[in-house]
């Protein structure tokens, strides 16, 4: 599993102030918090106006200051270009992101060949928005994959099923779950998949959404996930993610996780899936599991119900 860090986020008003007055000191706190992270996730959203070439000013500083590999998140080209001047090592840095539209595509796929750099692409387009059903965000896939060949660069892509927030759209978190698993069994040259986890739980009470973000990180492990943006600060979700892959459960609860994996792995109903009734933990995974694969209605007081 690629783990990357979200916390360098513009939409944080205490992110975006240090980034306005260049607070080095402050980047370097985020960048301790993420020290068990593989990437950054260097969110600074348009970059215009007075954070107008803000990644050719942090990208440095992550890379002095950290053994972090880089995620430039942009929607401006020209920053997210602009920024490799300043990079020491490109080919290891994941662009963040393309969508299915003709001239975002073409570009992005031209700087991943120019720069040897990795690639999220997003299974949306401008004009559609994020398809309700896995065959529309399966038919981007499609088209994004395709022009991936082209280039011969198909195995530096990340696809992206979109992750929406469970109490937004129940439906729409299995959804994503299914592309996942057709992401990873449709294509010849098999692909790399992500997911942007916190934003399952968006909009959830803040009890709540480390809870839902480990259940759905748990069964996007088994629809084949192999990266996760997530907030770093959740040592426990990142310990659940090694112990899916190395399979070394540490108590009932891991056992719990391994059979959910398991379950979306091999196409299993969670009616089938034995646990302790009379263990409270496993009893609201459990009934996260009913929320986010929509048996059960989302409330803000499921887990108590």
């Amino acid at each position: 599993m690629i783990f990357i860090g979200e916390n360098i986020h513009v939409i944080s008003k205490n992110v975006r102030e240090a980034l306005l007055k260049r607070d080095e000191s402050f980047v370097k706190r985020l960048l301790s918090i993420q020290s068990g992270m593989d990437f950054a996730d260097l969110n600074v959203g348009p970059a215009r106006g007075d954070l107008s070439g803000i990644l050719s000013w942090i990208c440095p500083i992550v890379e002095e200051n950290s053994n972090l590999k880089l995620c430039l998140d942009t929607t401006n080209f020209d920053e997210m270009r602009n920024a490799f001047e300043f990079i020491k090592c490109p080919e290891k840095v994941i662009l963040n992101s393309t969508t299915g539209d003709d001239s975002k595509l073409e570009q992005m796929l031209d700087l991943v060949c120019q720069k040897g750099c990795n690639l999220i692409a997003l299974t949306m387009t401008k004009e559609e928005g994020i398809p309700k059903s896995c065959d529309g965000r399966m038919e981007i896939a499609f088209k994004i994959y395709e022009k991936c060949l082209e280039k011969n660069i198909a195995e530096k892509v990340y696809f992206d099923p979109l992750i929406l927030p469970v109490k937004a759209d129940q439906s729409q978190a299995k959804k994503s779950l299914d592309t996942l698993k057709m992401l990873k069994e449709a294509f010849e040259i098999p692909v790399k998949t992500v997911i942007g986890l916190s934003n399952i739980s968006n909009g959830a009470p803040e009890n709540l959404r480390g809870m839902i973000n480990r259940v759905y990180a748990v069964l996007a492990f088994g629809a084949g996930l192999d990266a996760v943006i997530m907030d770093a600060s959740d040592n426990e979700l990142k310990r659940i993610l090694n112990m899916l892959e190395a399979k070394i459960p540490q108590n009932a609860l891991d056992n719990l996780y391994i059979s959910l994996s398991e379950m979306i792995k091999n196409f299993g109903d969670l009616e089938d899936i034995k646990y302790d009734k009379n263990d409270s933990k496993q009893v609201e995974v459990i009934k996260t599991c009913e929320v986010l694969l929509n048996k059960k209605i989302y409330s803000d007081s499921f887990a108590q119900v």
